[in-house]
This record gives structure tokens, sequence and C-alpha cells, in this order.
């Protein structure tokens, strides 16, 4: 064989390891994007193929100026300031009807991610109460957002002295004081409400329990002498607490909070073996594509990573908890069977 040809003969051969070597490469991703798939993970390439094509619309199951608004026109301040986002997100309260209100633009676009609201744990409640026909398995969870915490609030000048007296209070007569909720019985303040009374033996399911539109309007009849008990999340009472109009009795938290709430005691504190704690997140509909799933996710992680989100979440004494759409169901269905057992005690459970 000629010099020119060994080298002739050399240089196929290489080219035929290249092409193979090329040919397993291909085959290696193809097999990894099949492998993504079967688990439900979007590619990066498909991650990035979806983003709003049209206005957003972000329902809010509650009335303005409450937790639930405050947190949403925060999200939309910091999405739209930071270029997050290259559509408008339409704020829209839609209080009432146990939630069913602000899902109906979901339910009138299956599939359509251009439609959020918000999640608490009245997703549960409402859906155990039968309120509504659907739960975590007929929604898509976006994220989670933040924990809340529930208090016990009455006005300055109620004859209730302490947490452990409206405790005497209702243990003897749990008829005898009116409880506000906001926005429907049974909801995650109500259950918040409910289940350290229930741990320090009061009957909570003969107690008079009135739901407000608004945790707002729930302290406008506080503060008006038309209502004996509030319970709220800690933004809906920091004000008017530190205006000294209103009494923060206790707080179902694990452990005492910070700041302003640094004076109120926990019902464990108080010898109540009870905490709860409720959070905060976004959802859309069921069905849509993995694509925006993972697109909000991310847009969502930015937002609780922005120091503005924490600042804000620090200042309402909430506890920063960002959740991916997959923890965030996980989590959804760890609380049902937790939020059921309350929900029997008050006599609203009908799942």
């Amino acid at each position: 064989m000629t010099q020119c040809n060994r080298v002739r003969t050399a240089v196929e051969r290489a080219s035929r390891r290249v092409a193979l070597a090329a040919l397993g490469c291909r085959a290696a991703a193809a097999c990894a994007l099949i492998a993504l798939a079967s688990i439900g993970v979007a590619p990066v390439a498909q991650a990035q193929g979806w983003k709003p094509t049209q206005p957003v619309l972000y329902t809010i199951p509650a009335g303005p100026g409450g937790a639930l608004d405050q947190s949403v026109r925060m999200i939309k301040n910091i999405a739209e300031k930071r270029g997050l986002i290259d559509q408008p997100i339409i704020i829209e309260n839609k209080p009432g009807g146990a939630g069913r209100i602000a899902m109906a633009p979901l339910e009138q676009h299956p599939g359509d991610p251009h439609y959020l609201t918000v999640i608490t744990y009245s997703l549960l409640t409402n859906n155990i109460i039968g309120h509504v026909p659907f739960g975590p398995a007929e929604v898509t969870p976006l994220a989670m957002l933040f924990g809340e915490f529930v208090t016990i609030a009455v006005a300055k000048d109620s004859p209730v002295k302490d947490a452990m007296d409206l405790v005497a209070r209702l243990r003897k007569d749990p008829t005898s004081l009116s409880l506000g909720v906001a926005t429907s019985l049974g909801n995650h303040i109500h259950v918040g409400a409910a289940k350290p009374l229930k741990a320090a033996g009061v009957d909570i399911g003969k107690m008079t329990v009135v739901p407000y539109k608004s945790s707002q309007e729930s302290l406008t009849n506080l503060l008006g002498g038309h209502l004996d008990v509030m319970a709220s999340t800690t933004p809906n009472v920091l004000a008017q607490m530190n205006a000294g109009k209103i009494r923060v009795l206790a707080i179902a938290s694990a452990e005492r909070l910070k700041g302003p709430f640094a004076n109120v005691p926990t019902w464990r504190e108080l010898g109540v073996n009870a905490t709860y704690n409720s959070a905060q997140g976004v959802m859309t509909s069921k069905g849509v594509p993995a694509a925006a799933v993972a697109y909000w996710e991310d847009l969502f992680r930015k937002v609780t990573d922005d120091p503005e989100w924490k600042a804000f979440v620090e200042s309402r004494q909430w506890a920063e908890r960002y959740r991916n759409a997959a923890d965030t169901r996980a989590e959804l269905e760890n609380a049902y069977a937790e939020t059921r057992e309350v929900l029997t005690d008050l006599g609203l459970a009908k799942r």
C-alpha cells in the first residue's frame, strides 16, 4: 500500500469514528429528552418556548385592601417594574362564592395559563365543605410564595382580658361571643382560629361565626362594636394594633414572632398545644402546558428573590416560603387530612 493510500485509509477510519460518536450523542440526547418527558420535567428549550401573548388576568378571592389583595398587587408591581413579564397583569377582586367567583375565569379557560388566581388553604377547606367541586387535583399549582399565621384580636375596650379569658368565656358558653372571619365559613382563617380553641376545650361546633367579604370588613365591624372577636392573618391587624385600637390576644405560630408582634404570645406559650399556619401561592387551570408551568415557576421565584418582596414579607410578619409547582402540590395534599379533621369537628365537612 502506498503512503497516500495509507493516509487516505486512516482518514476514512477516523471519519467513521467521528460519525459514530456523533450518532451516539444524538441518541443519548434523544433518550434524555424522553426520560425528562416521562417524569413531567420540561427540557430547557421547551421551558423557554412559552410566554404570555396577551394580558394576564390575576383574580383575588377577596375584596380590596386585605392581605390577599396586598400581596397580588406587590407581585404585579415587581414583575412589571423589573421587566419579568412582557404583558400587563390585570388584577380583579372577585370575593364571595367560597372562591368560586375568582375561579370562574380559570374554569372558563381550561388549559390557558393566562388566567391566574390566589392559592390559600381555602382551596382545601371549600372542597372539603362541599362548596366547590375542585380541589388540588383539579387545578395546576404554580408556586407557593409565603407562609402566614392566624391571629385572634379584640377591640381595645373589649371586656375580654386576654386569650385565656376568651377561652374561659367560650368554654362556658360557645355562643356568647361572635367571631368574624374572612372570606367564608370553614376557610383557612376559620380553621386557624378553631384549631387552638378546640385544643383549649371549646366546643367549636357551637360558636357564633360571622363571615365577611374581606378582613378589612371584619376589622371595621370589630372597631364599630358589631363584632366581638376577629380572626385574621398578621397584616390585617398590624396597623390598628400599632394605633392601639385593637388588642391581639394570641397567634397560632409555632414560635413567637418578632417586630410588632413580639409581645403577642403564641397559643403554645399559653399552654394550648396547637399551631396552625396557612400559605399563599398561585395557581392556574388544569391541563396547562409544562412549558407554561416552568415559565411561571421562574417568574415567581424571581419575584420572591427580589429585595422589595423580602422587605414586604418581613413587614407583614409572613414567613418566606417559596415552593415550586411540584412541592406546592405536595404541601396542599399533606395539609388536606389535617384540615378535614378540624372541619369535621366544626360540623362542616362533607367530603
